[in-house]
Formats: C-alpha cells, sequence, structure tokens
C-alpha cells in the first residue's frame, strides 16, 4: 500500500482535522500511538488487497473475512466497539456486489470504500479550537486515569505555540494524586 501511495502521508491524511494528534511524544500512556494505530491499520489494508488480488467482484463470502481482519486492528487500535460496528456495517453495503470498476482492483476499491466510511465518520472538515481573542484560554481536559490527557495537552500545547499568530502557553498539572504529572509535562 505504501508503494501505492497510501503510505502514512495518505493513510493519515484522514486525521488531519486534528493536526496536535499527529505529534508523539516520549511519554506516551497507551500503548498505541495515533501513527501507530494508522499504521497497523495500513497493514491491514495491504493484507486486505492480497486476500481479494483476481476477484471480479467483491463479494459477501470475500468481503467477510477482510472485514474481521479490519475489525480486528480498529478495536486493537482501542476505537470504540459501537463505532467500529457501524463502520464495518457501513463498509459492507457499500461493497456488497459491487462491480469491480476495470483497471482497479477489488481490494483497491475496497480500500476506497474504507478510506470513505473512515473520513465520513471521523469528519469530513477541519474542526478549529475555540480560543479567546484577549486573555487566556483555559482548556480542561478530563477523562480516566492512562486515557492520554496529559500527551493531549502537551500536544495542544504545541500546536498553540506554533499555530498562527503563536500563542503563549502554559501546562499547569492539577492532579494532586499523581506527583510524576509535572515531571511528565515538562
Amino acid at each position: 500500500l505504501r508503494s501505492r501511495g497510501f503510505g502514512t502521508d495518505a493513510g493519515m491524511s484522514f486525521c488531519r482535522r486534528s493536526r496536535f494528534a499527529l505529534e508523539t511524544s516520549k511519554h506516551r500512556a497507551r500503548p498505541l500511538t495515533t501513527r501507530m494505530m494508522f499504521d497497523q491499520l495500513i497493514d491491514t489494508l495491504d493484507s486486505t488487497v492480497k486476500k481479494l488480488r483476481g476477484a471480479d467482484e467483491i463479494t459477501e463470502k470475500n468481503v467477510e473475512k477482510t472485514l474481521k481482519d479490519v475489525k480486528r486492528a480498529l478495536l486493537d487500535a482501542d476505537v470504540n466497539l459501537k463505532v467500529v460496528n457501524k463502520l464495518i456495517k457501513r463498509v459492507k453495503e457499500r461493497a456488497m456486489g459491487e462491480a469491480v470498476i476495470s483497471g482497479v482492483e477489488p481490494g483497491q476499491q475496497l480500500i476506497k470504500i474504507m478510506y470513505d466510511e473512515l473520513t465520513s465518520t471521523m469528519g469530513e472538515r477541519e474542526t478549529l479550537l475555540a480560543r479567546r481573542e484577549k486573555g487566556p484560554t483555559v482548556i480542561l481536559l478530563s477523562g480516566l486515569q492512562g486515557a492520554g490527557k496529559t500527551t493531549a495537552a502537551a500536544k495542544l500545547a504545541l500546536y498553540c505555540k506554533k499555530e498562527d499568530p503563536p500563542r503563549k502557553v502554559l501546562l499547569v498539572a492539577a492532579d494532586v494524586y499523581r506527583p510524576a504529572a509535572i515531571e511528565q509535562l515538562e
């Protein structure tokens, strides 16, 4: 896939609506970074192309196993089960019995359908960060332990420092039960 232009940049183009999500941190609370998640998904889709090579059309039989692998990859990447089931259902509905366009392999066509549905699920347009014109903009992040709040805060800070016009950023650790939070923000 990477050799066909579906590499990390193209594979992550639907993630660009949150530009700071593409950055990585050496202090990562979760086992997979966003980039790793999409790399894993790209690898799964690459194996999908190989499984469907030579087929004349996309049928339920040749799609079932493929979508099962994609579903497993999405769940391994911590995507919500309801979101995964809805996505797989929509991809399957669009792909079933669809005649393969001449010059395009069934796997490539399925990847296009998957890309369109992922883009639709994640949102097709960029969402801007709401901020005050004057004075400080306060952003409160909340979530479960290990969900990646500190990492997300660092990415937001980097995003705000790099945007035009650049903003001054102050990260404050408010977690009194986790002494390492201040060190992680450094």
